[in-house]
Order: C-alpha cells, then sequence, then structure tokens
C-alpha cells in the first residue's frame, strides 16, 4: 500500500471509530469519506476529504494537496458521478456536478487563504498551487436525500 493508501487507511478507521471526528491534519475541520466507483477498475474507493457546505450542498475543492495533477478521485466522479458520503456515522447519496464559471470561481477565491491557515498549523503542506489554479476542479455534491442534509452541520 503507498504512504498516502496507508495515511487514508488510517484515517478512515479513525473516522469510523470516532463517529467522523479525525485528529491531525483535519482536526476542527468537516470531513467526510467519499465513496466512488473506481473508473478503470469499477472497484469501491473510499478517500476522506475536507469539505465546505454551500446551502445543501456539499462543495469539494481538487487542490490534491498542492500536486501538479487532479487527485484520482475526481476522475471517479467524472466517470460516475453517482457518490455516497460518509458524515458522521451516516451513508448518503448523492450525485456530483462539476462547477464552472464565476460559481467556480466564488470557491476558488477563498481556497488559497484557507490553505494559508492550515500550512500555518502544518508546515509540511506545500504551498497553494497557484499554477494550477486555474485547473483546480470545484466540485458540488447534492445530496439525494435532503431531509438528512441537517445532519451536515
Amino acid at each position: 500500500m503507498s504512504d498516502l493508501g496507508s495515511t487514508n487507511h488510517e484515517i478512515i478507521q479513525e473516522f469510523r471509530q470516532n463517529k467522523g471526528k479525525v485528529g491531525g491534519y483535519y482536526e476542527g475541520q468537516p470531513l467526510l469519506l467519499l465513496h466512488t466507483k473506481g473508473r478503470k477498475s469499477g472497484q469501491k474507493r473510499i478517500t476522506p476529504l475536507a469539505y465546505t457546505q454551500d446551502g445543501e450542498r456539499i462543495i469539494l475543492i481538487g487542490a490534491n494537496v498542492g500536486s501538479s495533477k487532479n487527485p484520482d478521485w475526481y476522475y471517479n466522479i467524472l466517470a460516475h458521478p453517482e457518490v455516497t458520503v460518509e458524515i458522521g456515522e451516516e451513508h448518503l447519496p448523492a450525485i456530483a456536478t462539476m462547477l464552472e464559471g464565476a460559481e467556480r470561481e466564488r470557491f476558488i477565491a477563498d481556497s488559497p487563504q484557507a490553505w494559508a491557515e492550515a500550512k500555518a498549523h502544518y508546515p509540511d503542506l506545500p504551498d497553494w498551487p497557484i499554477k494550477r489554479q486555474q485547473s483546480i476542479p470545484v466540485i458540488a455534491l447534492t445530496l439525494q436525500c435532503p431531509s438528512s442534509s441537517a445532519s451536515l452541520s
């Protein structure tokens, strides 16, 4: 298992043992487990991700910890936009939509500041990926059971 895979596995275990709460980098941040279907393998994939909310939608920023490429989960979503999000102890079906134009830019505009705050706590984080800012994907997840969205808070 790769270092990232091992780390993600540990985060997933901690998330589930503590009803959605995780320490370290994610401490104090809203965290979810994104369940996707592998675009090539068709296998179930689970990725821990920080998120923000926009009304009843969940917003994901695909900065990929400063990498020069988009994260694998993004490509899985492009191939299979039907996903499940695990928040706390709930599993909620959702549909992923790529945000474009002004709506996308609204979320990207806030990202460098949030990244700088995270970097203050975790100096090993790379700098905000300025070079790829225009290509960083922003994804909205629309829950398929809106009555459960109250549990996101």
